[in-house]
């Protein structure tokens, strides 16, 4: 477990589906499977997105995912589409600039400006919801052709679940790149990356930028899944994000983890909420119920970050 964080995530993720069937037969059946992993997406896309600052360590908690994808999917269906651009060629390039032009901000903030990683990304989060309210005051629905495509099938799989092929294979990319390996070692210690002559500041920058980028494919899954544009949703996705990333073994403290164990834990959240919905417990416990799963993480992850691991890359 230790060599293979993820494990455990994965484990919990088996057995919480187990719990799901027993808890709603119909979970089981292939017919609603579509429509489970459409859902699915958006969070494993924003465990995705928050897991690249994290690596970087420095306390890189990017609090700003959740806004940040439905800034992107209000854009895509409440700003673009009544402008008249309904080309996905044009609309997703955008998205994507904006996505990784917020992660930019983020890691000027973090990395060059020296804000703490949390009170910079609150700041975001601001700034995002207000321009969120200010850009889609009322809540709107969308038929986009490319969109709806999107969210419909290819074969047995809903498209927003391909989406997530996509940061997938850049980071499969990356990895083949020096830059993977210089952000786990600017993540397990960032000192001695310096004194070997890594360049800290723009390994973390570029994290950041990253995870927009990702967060920016989140929300074209989740404008696919839900085919409207409302400023009240995104926000739902931060913590879960965060937790996702520490339960799928991730160090909070960063240089340990990786984008798979991100999300076996996205995962671990989601069957969570299908299964206190199936069982028909109140919303007001499923933020309980996260910040717990959260809590626990953290302390697994400091069971399992033996000196034998801490300051070096755990990776799958």
């Amino acid at each position: 477990m230790r060599e293979r964080p993820y494990v455990f995530a994965a484990g919990l993720a088996v057995v919480l589906a187990m719990a799901n069937v027993a808890a709603r037969s119909s979970f089981a059946q292939p017919s609603s499977w579509p429509a489970t992993l459409a859902a699915f997406a958006p969070f494993a896309l924003a465990a995705m997105a928050s897991t690249p600052a994290i690596l970087g360590g420095g306390g890189g908690l990017d609090i700003s995912i959740g806004p940040l994808l439905n800034i992107v999917c209000i854009v895509i269906i409440g700003v673009l589409l009544p402008a008249g651009i309904a080309d996905a060629w044009i609309a997703i390039p955008i998205a994507l600039g904006i996505g990784a032009g917020v992660g930019a901000i983020n890691g000027v903030l973090v990395t060059v400006l020296r804000y703490q990683a949390v009170l910079a990304t609150l700041c975001t989060l601001f700034v995002l919801t207000g321009l969120a309210l200010k850009l889609q005051p009322e809540p709107e629905s969308a038929n986009l052709g490319w969109l709806s495509s999107l969210g419909d099938q290819v074969g047995p799989i809903p498209g927003a679940l391909l989406v997530l092929a996509v940061p997938a294979a850049l980071w499969f990319a990356l990895r083949r790149t020096p830059y993977v390996k210089a952000l786990y070692s600017v993540g397990g210690d960032d000192v001695a990356a310096f004194s070997a002559g890594v360049p800290v500041t723009s390994v973390r920058l570029f994290a950041y930028v990253l995870g927009g980028v990702f967060a920016a494919f989140a929300g074209i899954a989740f404008a696919a899944v839900t085919q409207s544009a409302d400023a009240t949703q995104g926000l739902q996705y931060t913590l879960p994000a965060i937790a996702a990333v520490a339960i799928g073994g991730t160090s909070l403290l960063g240089g340990r983890g990786s984008l798979a164990g991100s999300v076996a834990g996205a995962a671990v959240m989601f069957l969570t909420q299908t299964l206190l919905d199936s069982l028909e417990v109140s919303n007001l416990w499923l933020q309980v119920v996260y910040g717990a799963l959260l809590i626990f993480a953290i302390v697994l992850g400091s069971i399992v970050a033996t000196p034998r691991t801490q300051g070096k890359p755990v990776t799958a």
